[in-house]
C-alpha cells in the first residue's frame, strides 16, 4: 500500500464519526478551533462542520502585527464557505507587552510564544463557550516535531493527526475547499516570510513518501531507502527531527514510583 492508496469518502466518514462521538461523549455545545487560513485548519473545520453542522464550530482568528493580512483573509473565506461564525483577537498587546523588556529575541522564541498564547486563547475561549478545542496538527508534522509543544499541538481533540500532508490535501480537494487554501505554501505565519518547508529543510511530497516507508512499511534499512530513491541528506534529516522531538508526541513523563497506572474511570459495585 503506498500513501496515496486511501479512499477519501470512507477517511472522512470515519473523521466525521470520530468527532460526532467525541462531542456527544463531552456533553459540550460544539467546536473552537484557531483558524489560520491553512489548508489544515481548514480541513479540521470541514470534517467538524459535517460531523456536528457548522452551527456548532466557531472559529478564532489571531493575528500578530506582523502576520500576513493574506492569511486572515483566507480564514474569513473558509468561514464563509463553511458558513462558520468567526471572531477576531489580535494577539499584539499580549506579546509585545511580554517582550518589551527583553532584547535580542530570535523568531523561533517569538514564535512559539505567539502558538502558546494563541492556543491558551482558545481553551479560555473553549470553557466560555463550553466547546471542544479542535487540532490541526497533521501526522507528517507529528512526525517531525513541527509544533510548539503546549502550543499549536495542544487540542482537546484531533481529526487530522493521522494523515500525512500530501493526505490532507487529498482530503481537502474531496471537501471542495477553495483552491487557493488548497494550493497556497503552507505556513505557520509566526514571522515575515516563514514557510513550513523552508524552515523544516524538507519537501512536504517527499518526506511524506519516506515517513510512510518508515513507519507504516516498517522499512528502516539505509539502503533500501536509497533504492526507493531518497538520499542520505533526506533521510538523514527526516530521522534526526523524528527522534530529536519524541518528546512530543508523548505527555510530560512523570517519575515511576512502582504506583499503578490512574484508571480512566472507576465503576463503584
Amino acid at each position: 500500500m503506498k500513501i496515496d492508496d486511501f479512499n477519501e469518502s470512507k477517511t472522512a466518514r470515519q473523521l466525521e464519526d470520530f468527532l460526532a462521538n467525541k462531542l456527544k461523549e463531552s456533553g459540550l455545545s460544539g467546536y473552537i478551533i484557531g483558524l489560520s487560513g491553512g489548508i489544515d485548519s481548514a480541513l479540521s473545520a470541514a470534517i467538524a462542520a459535517g460531523a456536528v453542522g457548522s452551527d456548532k464550530i466557531n472559529g478564532l482568528i489571531m493575528p500578530y502585527s506582523s502576520s500576513s493580512g493574506q492569511s486572515e483573509r483566507d480564514a474569513l473565506e473558509i468561514s464563509k464557505f463553511l458558513g462558520m461564525r468567526t471572531e477576531k483577537i489580535e494577539i499584539t498587546p499580549m506579546i509585545d507587552t511580554y517582550f518589551k523588556k527583553i532584547k535580542n529575541i530570535d523568531s523561533v522564541r517569538a514564535g512559539n510564544k505567539m502558538a502558546r498564547e494563541r492556543m491558551s486563547i482558545l481553551f479560555d475561549k473553549a470553557y466560555e463557550q463550553s466547546r471542544l478545542v479542535l487540532g490541526t496538527s497533521n501526522r507528517t508534522e507529528i512526525c517531525l516535531g513541527y509544533g510548539t509543544w503546549f502550543g499549536d499541538v495542544a487540542c482537546s481533540v484531533n481529526p487530522i493527526g493521522m494523515l500525512y500532508k500530501t493526505q490532507v490535501r487529498a482530503l481537502a480537494r474531496y471537501y471542495n475547499l477553495p483552491a487557493s487554501i488548497i494550493s497556497k505554501e503552507p505556513t505557520a505565519d509566526l514571522w515575515p516570510g516563514q514557510t513550513d518547508e523552508k524552515e523544516l529543510g524538507l519537501e512536504y511530497d517527499k518526506v511524506d513518501r519516506l515517513l510512510y516507508m518508515m513507519i507504516e512499511q516498517g522499512i528502516t534499512v539505509k539502503a533500501e531507502l536509497n533504492k526507493a530513491g531518497f538520499e542520505d541528506k533526506l533521510i538523514n534529516r527526516a530521522v534526526s527531527l523524528l527522534n530529536k522531538y519524541y518528546f512530543k508526541r508523548h505527555l510530560p513523563e512523570i517519575a515511576n514510583l512502582g504506583l499503578k497506572p490512574i484508571p480512566d474511570k472507576i465503576v463503584l459495585t
